[in-house]
């Protein structure tokens, strides 16, 4: 991707909000300027401390009211970051929170290259192809980053992590997970190079999730929301478990399905840890 950057400094206000809304909705702008928006003290201040690269801040004066915030804004201003001051009114027409922070920011997106890490990085890492719903993939981030899982690996270019409404999902938890996309020509090479075992959810498998015993090196291969699992993704997997299910229906939320696997494994990864003490 060709990083370009916003040169919101040489547009007028009226210019500027127009292309921060683009930003927001268009996500061919997205990724072919390599940025990314986001809101709230919270997602800002993790952003900077996590590393992330910041292009452009918006902020009101009137309206960012939280100390640590407003001395961040300082310190980067200082150091040549760009930053534009709006009224509350401006600042109003970009934000889609219910109270306006007064704090907001353009962020250069962040990948990890495919050879860049190792399944046995961290507690496990999560691999998807299609994901319909932009909450269930931020719900999905959120919960990774609370077990300790290592990241996401992205098959193709269907998802996109930096859409907002996976942004607002995650509460700041996607500045603390590793991205990366990729074919499965390239995740097939990469897995035959590691010994690790790609565990896929499908409620054909027989084996029960709570039943399993999960690999040292664990990839969870997550279905979409309605076909599950695809032939591509099927045949990378070492082993197919099940999440049971007693009610009518046949199917969970991708989110809850997830959710309940990312805790499984991180279940039996700490029971192993005490067996070895």
């Amino acid at each position: 991707m060709i990083d370009v950057k916003f040169n919101f400094d040489r547009l007028n206000v009226a210019s500027l909000l127009t292309e921060v809304a683009q930003l927001q909705s268009n996500r061919n702008l997205r990724d072919r300027r390599n940025l990314f928006y986001i809101e709230g003290v919270r997602n800002f201040i993790q952003a900077v401390e996590s590393g992330f690269n910041i292009a452009t801040i918006l902020h009101s004066e009137k309206l960012l009211i939280v100390p640590p915030a407003r001395q961040l804004v300082r310190k980067l201003r200082r150091s040549g970051v760009n930053t534009i001051n709006l009224t509350p009114e401006e600042f109003r027409k970009i934000s889609h929170t219910e109270k306006a922070s007064g704090i907001a920011a353009i962020v250069r997106q962040h990948w990890t290259k495919l050879h860049q890490i190792s399944p046995q990085t961290g507690l496990c890492w999560i691999a998807l192809e299609k994901v319909r719903s932009p909450g269930n993939l931020g719900t999905l981030i959120r919960t990774s980053e609370a077990i300790g899982g290592s990241g996401f690996i992205f098959v193709g270019g269907n998802i996109d992590p930096y859409d907002p409404g996976v942004i607002r999902a995650t509460m700041g938890a996607l500045f603390h997970q590793r991205l990366i996309r990729t074919s499965f020509d390239s995740l097939r090479h990469w897995i035959r190079r590691y010994p690790c075992g790609v565990v896929g959810a499908s409620p054909e498998a027989r084996v029960d999730f709570h039943r399993f015993k999960y690999p040292r090196s664990t990839i969870l291969f997550l279905g979409e929301e309605r076909k599950g699992l695809s032939k591509n993704q099927q045949d990378l997997c070492n082993h197919l478990i099940r999440i049971p299910m007693v009610g009518k229906s046949d199917s969970l939320n991708l989110a809850v399905a997830g959710s309940l696997l990312l805790y499984e494994v991180y279940k039996s990864k700490n029971i192993s840890k005490g067996k070895n003490r």
